[in-house]
């Protein structure tokens, strides 16, 4: 794992809200606006792109946690610009503040958590996972 950021260290991730990231469940679409999951997807993303310039070839990062406080809608085509602060960086775990806008409108804000791990460690332990109980 390269240590290359420090705490204070921000990341930009830029997205123009489409349909598939509207509120839609297995009843239906409930409301034609950006999804709380599909935020939180794109928030945990811009987060990871710090990952991807940490991680070793032999690594690969994991989500630990996501929280989402959802403060005011944005609509289908909306362009949200997400910043991603790191907070906290503790051996191989990395914790980044977010907020997320459309123009100077706060959408939302929160935090995420991922580790970097060797790949070897999460394929022994998502195959343990997925062997059948006897």
């Amino acid at each position: 794992m390269k240590s290359i950021f420090k705490i204070g260290d921000q990341q930009n991730y830029e997205l123009i809200v489409g349909i598939n990231d509207t509120a839609t469940f297995y009843s239906g679409n409930v409301h034609p606006v950006y999804a709380t999951f599909a935020l939180g997807r794109d928030a945990e993303w811009c987060c990871r792109l710090f990952v991807i310039a940490m991680k070793d070839a032999d690594e690969e990062g994991i989500g630990t946690f996501i929280h989402v406080e959802h403060v005011s809608p944005a609509m289908v085509n909306d362009t949200v610009n997400f910043v991603a602060e790191i907070v906290k960086m503790e051996g191989h775990e990395i914790i980044c503040s977010f907020e997320a806008k459309v123009g100077d409108r706060l959408i939302a804000k929160g935090q995420t958590g991922q580790k970097i791990l060797k790949k070897e460690k999460l394929e022994n332990l998502f195959s343990r996972l997925s062997e059948p109980k006897a």
